[in-house]
């Protein structure tokens, strides 16, 4: 049997895996796979990023949108501690990702020897910890054995991140091991006496509530979501940046639980009898801080549906707690027998009209007015175009005023960090164009945009175009509003001395412009759509607009009451 370089190797099973694409940044610790990606050159493509953090940021928005884990590649020590933030997001969101670092020579380990580490104590897998499984192949033979156990690993059960360590001197080493065949998840079914229990507590409901979301979905999944939902005319919020999980536009569609949360929705939560979640870690965002739902025992009957299980009745007691993946818990709820009618209509009905009721927006001062640009581009938009975004309360926006038509109708279109971390959207946006060749349109704050708007370049290198709308208000926007809140009229530490972006963009070879009142807005959008490359747009927004709801002086005052 012919041999070929360990290095090439693994390049090999990543290919059997069906990966097109992998991200990272070029070290010399793992230059015999970077040998493999020439040599299989024509069957999978290295994304040069220019920083480890948006090469995972890049992984990850590639496991959100495909399903299957997005491929990192960093170098050892300071490689693989700028990509950590990545792999942290990837946790929080139940991402599939696999981070491949490589590491010191094997006639090195354990000296401290240059950039050395303990990545076993860096990510160690628990249950606050960045990632699921965290290996070290030693015996390049193992190769295929380790690289299926990573694929099965972020993928099973509650989707993550795994971390693989590749000692520099193993990938030079000739195998003759083959690749193993193509991994996929295990289906973990609902067991049927649960649902039969299921269905007795929604006869015996008055005002039930479905919150949909966390990983795993597929719109085939999601599909069956909605057949389930209309089957028994159930109102249905979306968990916090998952607002593509349930199409916005069905009347069934109650509005996101997430930041900023509609107070008539928060309210139709808690008075709610019976909550379903399928899907959601019913983390703190989904919550409200634990306060839609009070931990361990909530006041409402509460069904927990999840693909882990580890998360059932990790922070909330359910009344029924049922192991599934997404796939299976929605095809066997959409066979669930539904009476032909329920007590609760009026209560679904009213609560998307509540929904629709969110989507006309306060009159907030100054020449620009992000809400009737948000509609604009709802209306220009392709219903595939993917929507990307870092954290920042300009992400509010979005997350507000623009409808999702969601995975039903056979896209994943929102990639946002459920983890809450800046410098997300722009290196997640370009992996979803590089991936899918769709439209994509990032939303970004000033402070969120140098996170790393390196990557621009990494765009204009491999052919990306994005669109991306740039809120400039001179400050932090969030930590400002919390200050203003607590310690009004102590500024400290959230202004913002910003370059001229428009053209920074345009020294990367994006297009750039900057309007200051709405009515420029839609134009410049429509030539962005049209061109053939990216575009900034520099939106420069009145400071005292600090959220969907609110300006900075309302919050100053409510605070020295």
């Amino acid at each position: 049997m012919s041999k070929q370089a360990a290095g090439h190797l693994l390049v090999e099973c990543l290919v059997e895996q069906g990966v097109t694409h992998a991200f990272g940044v070029p070290g010399e610790s793992y230059l015999g796979v970077l040998d493999g990606f020439y040599a299989y050159r024509d069957k999978i493509q290295f994304i040069i990023t220019r920083q480890e953090g948006g090469a995972a940021f890049m992984a990850e928005a590639a496991g959100k949108l495909t399903g299957r884990p997005g491929i990192c590649f960093v170098t050892r020590g300071p490689g693989a501690t700028n990509a950590s933030i990545g792999v942290h997001a990837a946790f929080q969101d139940s991402t599939p990702m696999i981070l491949f670092v490589g590491d010191v020579g094997s006639d090195f380990r354990d000296r401290e020897a240059f950039q050395e580490m303990d990545y076993n104590t860096f990510f160690g897998p628990n249950t606050k910890g960045m990632a699921k499984r965290v290996e070290r192949i030693d015996d390049p033979e193992r190769i295929p054995e380790y690289m299926a156990r990573a694929f099965a690993t972020a993928m099973n059960g509650r989707p993550g991140p795994v971390v693989l360590v590749l000692p520099e001197d193993m990938l030079t080493e000739m195998v003759s091991a083959r690749p193993t065949t193509r991994v996929e998840p295990v289906q973990a079914w609902s067991d049927p006496g649960a649902l039969r229990q299921m269905r007795e507590m929604l006869m015996q409901a008055q005002k039930p509530f479905v919150i949909a979301g966390g990983g795993g979905w597929t719109p085939q999944s999601a599909q069956a979501l909605q057949r389930f939902a209309e089957n028994w005319k159930l109102p249905v919020g979306n968990a916090f940046r998952f607002q593509d999980t349930f199409d916005n536009h069905h009347p069934l569609y109650a509005g996101d639980v997430g930041i900023g949360l509609n107070p008539k929705l928060a309210q139709r939560i808690k008075e709610s009898d019976l909550i379903i979640a399928i899907g959601p870690r019913l983390g703190e965002m989904t919550t409200g801080g634990y306060t839609l739902m009070e931990a361990p025992r909530s006041q409402q009957k509460l069904i927990h549906i999840h693909s882990s299980a580890e998360e059932l009745n990790r922070v909330f007691q359910a009344d029924l707690a049922i192991l599934s993946t997404m796939n299976a818990a929605a095809r066997s709820l959409e066979v669930l027998s539904a009476p032909v009618s329920v007590v609760w209509e009026s209560w679904s009905s009213q609560a998307h009209t509540d929904y629709l009721g969110n989507q006309v927006p306060q009159q907030l001062p100054g020449e620009i007015d992000m809400a009737a640009i948000i509609k604009t581009i709802n209306r220009l938009l392709p219903d595939d175009a993917v929507l990307t975004n870092g954290a920042g309360n300009f992400a509010s926006w979005v997350h507000r005023f623009h409808q999702h038509h969601g995975l039903a109708k056979g896209f994943k279109t929102q990639l946002a960090p459920t983890v809450g971390s800046m410098g997300y959207g722009v290196p997640a946006g370009i992996a979803a164009n590089i991936l899918t060749g769709r439209t994509v349109f990032t939303i970004a704050g000033d402070g969120d945009f140098l996170m790393n708007g390196q990557e621009l370049a990494t765009a204009v290198q491999f052919g990306a175009k994005t669109i991306i709308v740039l809120l400039n208000n001179g400050m932090y926007g969030t930590i400002r509003m919390h200050q203003e809140k607590y310690y009004p009229e102590h500024v400290s530490g959230s202004d913002l001395k910003n370059p001229d972006f428009v053209a920074l963009a345009k020294a990367y070879g994006y297009a750039g412009t900057r309007i200051t009142k709405t009515r420029e807005f839609e134009n410049f959008f429509k030539e962005a759509l049209k061109r053939s490359e990216g575009t900034l747009i520099e939106v420069m927004l009145n400071p005292e607009v600090i959220t969907t709801r609110g300006t900075l002086s309302a919050i100053r005052e409510l605070a020295k009451k």
